[in-house]
């Protein structure tokens, strides 16, 4: 009877595919409030969301994602738990407020001005007006450039906390302008945030898998390195790491991908917050 009720949901799970237009990926939950094996986001999140300690990841097929919800682990899947990096999602025409991008932005400029984000000097918020993740507080960060690689760029960050949340933000950023940096600093925003609030679990969702890789993967490599890529550069955007792997130091913070534009409330919100930063007079 189980290897019938297994090949059921084997071919329950092909048919959906089959439906949806192509090949999908298996959202795998070992821990939250039903463990298996989910085809949407939204089914995944329904089970871990504010679940004390969710484990859950994304697999490509179905036999690695109930080799994890079993726990017996899969050839890549060592170091991932609990990093769900959703799939890229259509062009981000509004972060760069519909100009087209520039090729090469990285290499607009040589450096970038050191920007220090100052521990904040707010007063306590209520932690019950934060929202959860387990024991993580969430909060969506973006960032956007007008004319992003121009002369006359101008670039803006936002910090979403919640409907009406006093740490929502939305500012200018300082220094150079461009869309990387702003998604950087945004995040450093965030974190500057956290800390003055003593949050020392951060559930951070972005859009931009440039910062998420990049603090995650490559400025270990860059610091062992001397600040220099693979090639041999100088690291462009080095001082915005530098500072974003200085606040990160004593927090737990969960990094979360998610598409950009694509109907998440939170990212949709930050995303109004950093367009209204860019209109603002640089500090």
């Amino acid at each position: 009877m189980t290897r019938l009720l297994g090949a059921v949901r084997r071919v329950a799970l092909a048919a959906v595919r089959c439906r949806s237009g192509g090949l999908g990926m298996f959202y795998a939950v070992r821990r939250g409030r039903k463990a298996g094996v989910f085809l949407t986001w939204d089914e995944c999140r329904a089970q871990v969301d504010r679940f004390p300690a969710a484990r859950f990841k994304k697999f490509a097929t179905e036999e690695e994602a109930w080799a994890f919800v079993r726990n017996s682990g899969s050839p890549d899947s060592k170091g991932q738990e609990d990093k769900l990096v959703l799939p890229e999602s259509q062009a981000k025409a509004s972060k760069r407020c519909r100009e087209p991008p520039a090729v090469g932005e990285e290499n607009v400029e040589p450096r970038a001005k050191h920007v220090k984000q100052e521990e904040e000097a707010a007063p306590p918020v209520d932690k019950d007006t934060f929202s959860y993740m387990g024991e993580y507080v969430v909060v969506y960060t973006d960032g956007c450039c007008c004319g992003n690689g121009r002369r006359r760029a101008r670039a803006g960050i936002g910090v979403y906390w919640g409907p009406g949340h006093p740490l929502n933000v939305g500012m200018r950023l300082p220094g150079r302008q461009t869309n990387q940096r702003a998604e950087i600093h945004a995040a450093c925003k965030a974190i500057a945030q956290a800390r003055a609030q003593n949050i020392t679990k951060l559930a951070l969702y972005t859009d931009s898998m440039f910062t998420i890789n990049g603090i995650t993967s490559w400025v270990q490599g860059w610091k062992e390195n001397g600040w220099r890529t693979s090639t041999g550069k100088a690291v462009t955007n080095k001082e915005d790491f530098m500072e974003l792997d200085r606040l990160v130091q004593g927090v737990d913070v969960r990094w979360m991908h998610v598409p950009g534009h694509s109907g998440f409330v939170g990212n949709e919100a930050a995303d109004r917050l950093a367009r209204e930063g860019a209109k603002q007079a640089e500090g």
